[in-house]
């Protein structure tokens, strides 16, 4: 593995429920990323990234400890992370990075507009964070070990970009370091992007996904235009990034991912929102740009990426150890064409639906299932409940789970995923088991309460 003479910078930036297909790169025609698509054509692009607990908090906590969501016990939103082993900010740190987070937190559970103490910023010494706020035009933030409540000028994500560029600026003569950009859009609500970015679409403009049932398609396409415009406001953002870099000579010399949590239904299956385990949910972008001391590495990948994997992936590729408590793979060698080898098989979880998939209200379920480079295959507590051909039918309209002709292929599939649950130790029990056995309480709708 060639590494630089110096170790690499990474900037770690993602976006909160940006569904894979949302990208020009990836054939939208609605939405308008030039800098994204710019990105990807200088970067390996991951096709099939998958968020394999669909939803906010698990995915941050994954990132950080490299574990799977039963693992680190955040399989719900608005819990605490208690991490046992090195985090992705203590490993970097350790390894002599400087460390910065800015941006959406998620994984502190102690109420989402709380003070963090520095105890719990998990190895990140530059700090400019609020545990979770979708107010994106009033959005408060806690700077270093103050607990003095500021706000972001205007649009936060727009400004958080500001910050994360003085911050670049400020570290190129002091490298290595690690930061991560945490914005907030595009999750609802979306009408709140800037104004310029908001008359960029109109509904009735849109072009939906063929699988928007046509009784929601005016709602979905009156939230698609919103959704849009604040994909198109964070494209500006990344574009800046890339500008300071350049402008920093730091570009040379600076692994760059571009990710999300988790995606968006937007309509598609007439379902709305993330947790679910069709592609939309559960298919995020991510393209990671190389120090170009690696060569050449321009290309697709079709390895399931997942959130556990990430750290393990950055450290390797950073030479930092990586900590025996992380359960993800390292995909390092994969990226630098020194193996061809992976699991194809990617594990989707909803470990207890909540709020937005709450059981009682929105008919969510448990689940789990396996999504490989063609099929997706989902049981619920009950038996075998989807099962998609995605080369055929990619739009996953017909669910072939109870067609005789597909029988051996669901009882293939159904062998892998009891393979892939006995390997990571899932005993795939009711989501109550899972509340008892660390000591959740819920509410009405299965959502742990929090405060604002």
């Amino acid at each position: 593995m060639k590494h630089p003479s110096q170790q690499p910078n990474v900037v770690f930036l993602f976006a909160d429920q940006w569904r894979q297909q949302a990208t020009g790169y990836s054939g939208d025609p609605n939405v308008h990323t030039p800098n994204l698509d710019t990105l990807a054509k200088e970067s390996i692009m991951f096709t099939r990234a998958v968020s394999g607990c669909p939803v906010c908090s698990p995915y941050r906590a994954s990132l950080l400890t490299g574990q799977r969501p039963l693992t680190h016990g955040v399989f719900v939103n608005d819990v605490p992370l208690q991490p046992r082993g090195l985090t992705l900010g203590e490993a970097f740190a350790k390894a002599g990075y400087a460390t910065g987070y800015i941006g959406k937190w998620h994984v502190d559970g102690h109420g989402r507009s709380s003070y963090i103490p520095p105890e719990r910023h998990l190895g990140f010494e530059y700090w400019k964070v609020l545990e979770c706020t979708h107010d994106y035009n009033n959005s408060p933030y806690y700077v270093g070990d103050s607990d003095v409540k500021r706000y972001w000028e205007g649009y936060d994500a727009i400004a958080q970009t500001r910050d994360a560029e003085s911050f670049l600026r400020d570290h190129r003569n002091k490298q290595p370091f690690a930061l991560v950009v945490s914005w907030g859009p595009p999750h609802e609500p979306y009408h709140t992007a800037p104004e310029e970015f908001r008359n960029r679409y109109q509904a009735e403009a849109i072009r939906l996904r063929g699988n928007v049932p046509q009784d929601i398609r005016k709602e979905a396409s009156h939230d698609l235009a919103g959704y849009y415009a604040h994909c198109t406001a964070l494209d500006f953002c990344v574009g800046k990034i890339l500008q300071t870099l350049q402008q920093c000579d730091l570009i040379d010399n600076t692994l760059l991912v571009f990710t999300s949590d988790h995606g968006d239904m937007l309509g598609s299956q007439g379902e709305r929102f993330k947790q679910k385990p069709w592609d939309e949910s559960i298919l995020v972008p991510f393209l990671m740009r190389l120090p170009t001391c690696y060569g050449n590495r321009l290309k697709t990948l079709g390895i399931p990426i997942d959130a556990p994997d990430i750290m393990p992936t950055l450290l390797s590729l950073c030479d930092i150890p990586i900590p025996e408590t992380v359960e993800g793979l390292d995909y390092s060698k994969n990226i630098l064409g020194e193996s061809d080898t992976y699991d194809e098989v990617a594990l989707i979880t909803c470990p207890h639906p909540f709020g937005q998939w709450s059981a009682p209200i929105h008919g969510g379920k448990e689940y789990r299932g396996i999504r490989t480079n063609r099929y997706t295959y989902v049981r619920d507590l009950r038996g075998p409940w989807l099962l998609y051909d995605n080369k055929k039918d990619p739009l996953q309209m017909m669910n072939l789970v109870h067609d005789p002709q597909y029988a051996k292929l669901c009882t293939k599939l159904d062998d892998a995923l009891k393979q892939k649950l006995e390997s990571t130790g899932d005993l795939f029990l009711p989501g109550s088991h899972y509340l008892r056995e660390w000591g959740y309480t819920v509410d009405k709708t299965g959502t742990v309460p929090y405060t604002e």
